[in-house]
């Protein structure tokens, strides 16, 4: 597969409209914003406006095979030696161009308000998070810069393998993926392509400590059978990282995971609840617990107020564009 100029093309999922190694998918929670029919639970617990979130990733590559990963595998070649890396910038109006495209649409939706779809025109976040592993990107820190001037909001989703790179990443909020508290566990759940990536992924947690102005979080994605066992042992892991916040969101069966997990590996939403309550035993600083049911997944953080800063409603960060709410 090529693109038009004759060169590799670097994602070949047809789910994805793409440019280059740079990919874009909308997400159901945009749609439902666009309509008026609810947020996603990162509106309720950080304040993103989902009609306004651009989901993307500068590169479909991954190296770990996490056994609930809804992404095909075969689709993951860690090999990265034939990607034409583009400029930060040039991913950044990829990213911008290619949400537009997959909205351009609801412009003629009768549910959607226009002054509505007109601010969906205007990404003002972007969560780095679609697909593979976006450290693997060379210039990922200043790509996340690069959206920080277009005053876009990132907040970048790792599985924390790659300590150096994220050392150097500023996001305004930053994830790292702990499903596995321990080493015998890591290896069987996200099968990583490294030997040493349990290693490194130790190593972020210290890196995660060290962030002063970028706000962190832990996140867990909780397969029953696999990795839902010893919450004391990532609450150490939590703490160790110093972690603002505190995700354990339920293993949903949908794409390629079913052909690696049968249903029962889901766990509802209670377990979800009480498995991060046992973990909240064990980090007494996170004792607020915040929780959306529909999307499975509760939140352990220090107060009460887990929204970012800047995006609260009376932030200068929403002054120019008269944010609609409905």
């Amino acid at each position: 597969m090529s693109d038009a100029d004759g060169g590799p093309k670097q994602v070949s999922d047809p789910a994805y409209h793409s440019e280059n190694h740079t990919a874009a998918q909308t997400c159901g929670w945009t749609k439902n914003a666009l309509r008026g029919e609810g947020k996603c639970y990162k509106y309720i617990f950080y304040g993103i406006e989902s009609h306004r979130c651009i989901q993307m990733t500068p590169v479909v590559k991954c190296n770990e095979r996490c056994v609930f990963c809804w992404r095909d595998h075969a689709g993951h070649a860690y090999e990265l030696g034939d990607v034409e890396w583009d400029d930060p910038a040039a991913v950044a109006d990829a990213s911008v161009e290619l949400q537009r495209k997959l909205l351009s649409g609801f412009g003629g939706n009768d549910e959607v308000p226009r002054e509505v779809f007109d601010q969906a025109m205007e990404p003002r976040h972007v969560a780095i998070s679609l697909d593979g592993e976006p450290t693997l990107y060379p210039h990922l820190p200043e790509l996340i810069e690069e959206f920080h001037d277009r005053d876009i909001t990132t907040f970048l989703v790792s599985n924390g393998t790659n300590t150096e790179m994220l050392e150097r990443c500023d996001p305004t909020q930053l994830y790292v993926s702990v499903d596995a508290a321990d080493r015998q566990t890591f290896d069987s759940t996200v099968q990583a392509m490294e030997d040493d990536a349990w290693d490194s992924l130790i190593d972020t947690l210290d890196v995660l400590a060290e962030k002063d102005d970028t706000r962190t979080v832990i996140r867990t994605t909780l397969v029953k059978g696999h990795n839902m066992h010893h919450p004391e042992w990532y609450a150490a892991m939590c703490d160790r990282a110093d972690a603002d916040f505190v995700e354990m969101k339920a293993y949903i069966h949908v794409g390629h995971s079913r052909g690696r997990l049968d249903r029962d590996s889901m766990p509802d939403h209670s377990e979800v609840r009480e498995f991060t309550q046992k973990m909240g035993e064990y980090l007494p600083d996170h004792d607020v617990l915040k929780e959306v049911e529909d999307s499975r997944v509760a939140m352990l953080a220090e107060d009460e107020n887990t929204w970012v800063p800047k995006l609260e409603k009376s932030s200068e960060f929403w002054e120019q564009d008269s944010l609609v709410e409905y």
